[in-house]
């Protein structure tokens, strides 16, 4: 399939530009370090495979100011290995950047030294690069991001103010969550005044009401507990909502609950446990401090920032969820383009979809073919699966769940509402999806899935009648299947239809 995709993926029309070669990210960080392999469209790539090490290189940062040799021996085993894959994957472009713990320790160079001894060249990031690799990551996956991000990592925590596509702002704190326990250790209130002390040194303008984007992987355990605890019904961090005053309620509930129990929820490595009361009471001082409005996840990070930032402009500009549905749609699909001639076809029914809506409705259409090949029984639930929980970018949940009904009806799942959905979107929005799914079913009937039967058919509304016409010279296109699903589709729609000829 991914041959498939990266042979689609040259002459995709929402993403002109050509895939490069594979590519990888080696990430040094204070906590982990993690490789990430990627393959397909530039814009939004594929990740081929990924791999961390928890190898606690900030771990006794704030007490020795080094890197403690286990950790070194941990650290340097990992990016060996992590060289020789991408060897053997045949990369062509490895990165290898390295940020806070070998950035500030003070046998940071000697890390450097050995790794730059394994063939690899390292970058260390500065902190205001760090800063900026996390709001252009933010930006790649949620485009139109709008407030504070807040990358908390093991050595530090880099803020950035993200508006209109840009990034207006930067400062990097040494608050990530391994020099967390010896502050919190002088007092109820010295986090508090050290983060107020910090962003007041810095000149960070104060916005009440902004989101804050929450980047990094202690942060996002925390919304992985919150969905655990809340019975959220989608397991997808990215995009997940939480209101601000959520924060000071983690930071309670997560001091209580026995490591066990975080333990054995299956979206959080056991790694991850020990770090989330600091992470929690981090978080709260945060959102006090910059007056939060709400908190919004990013799955999206550094590494992503880094890609999206070696894109160029033309190409940044695409959507990211349209590239990655053309780009399953067209592996998925029976005949090329198909997506791209549905859209054409339904949208005279839909006039008074606003732009949001209208950009669902073509990922919807875009991937109106990817549940072909499945058991016919369960093309509905495959079509739903896809929606739900494929790895989508620049889509809320709302949104997702509206992509998700109407592949559902477009599968063979009629008018029914599946359970969950409804606590995702609004009645009226999975309604309008559904009679997407409905109009898609129906061309994809006509049409067979190819182009002929589209150019020369016209599906449009009339006051209260649904009319589906063809020359009369193509008439013999119609038939009962046809007619029944113009049918369903009307009744959906509480009017009459009429054929023509």
């Amino acid at each position: 399939m991914l041959r498939r995709v990266r042979e689609v993926a040259e002459t995709m029309a929402t993403s002109p530009e050509p895939a490069t070669a594979r590519t990888a990210i080696i990430d040094i960080g204070s906590n982990s370090v993690r490789l990430v392999v990627y393959d397909g469209p530039r814009r939004i790539p594929f990740i081929l495979f990924n791999e961390k090490v928890m190898a606690g290189l900030g771990a006794s940062l704030a007490r020795t100011g080094q890197i403690e040799p286990d950790a070194m021996e941990r650290g340097l085993r990992a990016v060996a290995r992590f060289a020789h894959l991408c060897r053997e994957m045949k990369v062509a472009q490895v990165r290898c950047v390295a940020t806070a713990a070998v950035r500030d320790a003070t046998n940071g160079s000697t890390f450097i030294a050995r790794t730059q001894a394994l063939g690899l060249k390292v970058e260390l990031l500065t902190g205001g690069q760090e800063a900026m690799g996390a709001a252009h990551g933010v930006l790649s996956g949620i485009p139109g991001a709008d407030g504070i991000v807040g990358d908390l990592g093991g050595g530090s925590l880099e803020l950035a103010r993200v508006r209109d596509g840009a990034v207006h702002q930067t400062v990097s704190l040494p608050l990530g969550v391994l020099r967390l326990p010896q502050i919190r250790a002088k007092g109820p209130k010295a986090l508090e005044r050290m983060l107020a002390r910090m962003l007041d040194k810095a000149g960070w303008p104060i916005e009440p009401g902004l989101p804050l984007y929450m980047v990094g992987g202690s942060w996002r355990a925390l919304a992985r507990f919150d969905m655990q605890r809340t019975n959220f019904p989608l397991p997808v961090v990215h995009q997940y909502e939480m209101p601000a005053k959520r924060a000071e309620q983690l930071t309670r509930i997560v001091s209580h609950v026995g490591k066990s129990r975080l333990k054995a929820i299956p979206a959080i490595t056991g790694s991850r446990v020990p770090t989330l009361p600091d992470a929690a009471a981090l978080l709260s001082v945060v959102v006090r401090q910059l007056k939060a409005g709400k908190l919004i996840v990013s799955a999206y990070g550094l590494r992503e920032g880094l890609l999206f930032d070696d894109l160029p402009a033309p190409l940044r500009a695409h959507d990211p969820l349209l590239v990655a549905a053309e780009a399953e749609g067209e592996a998925q699909a029976r005949f090329r383009g198909h997506g791209d001639m549905i859209e054409r076809w339904i949208a005279p029914l839909f006039r008074d979809d606003d732009a949001v809506a209208r950009r669902i409705r073509r990922a919807a259409c875009l991937l109106a073919d990817v549940s072909w090949r499945a058991n016919p029984d369960f093309r509905a639930e495959r079509g739903m699966e896809i929606a739900l929980h494929s790895n989508w970018v620049g889509i809320t949940v709302p949104e997702r769940a509206m992509l998700a009904q109407a592949l559902y009806s477009n599968f063979g799942g009629g008018t029914q509402v599946p359970a969950g959905l409804d606590r995702l979107a609004s009645p009226a929005a999975l309604k309008r999806a559904m009679l997407w799914g409905l109009a898609i079913r129906l061309g994809q009937r006509l049409s067979g899935g190819i182009e002929g039967p589209l150019i020369v058919s016209r599906l449009d509304r009339d006051g209260d009648v649904l009319e589906l016409t063809l020359r009369e010279e193509d008439g013999d296109l119609l038939g009962e299947a046809v007619e029944r699903r113009l049918r369903q589709l009307a009744q959906a729609m509480n009017v009459q239809y009429r054929l023509r000829p």
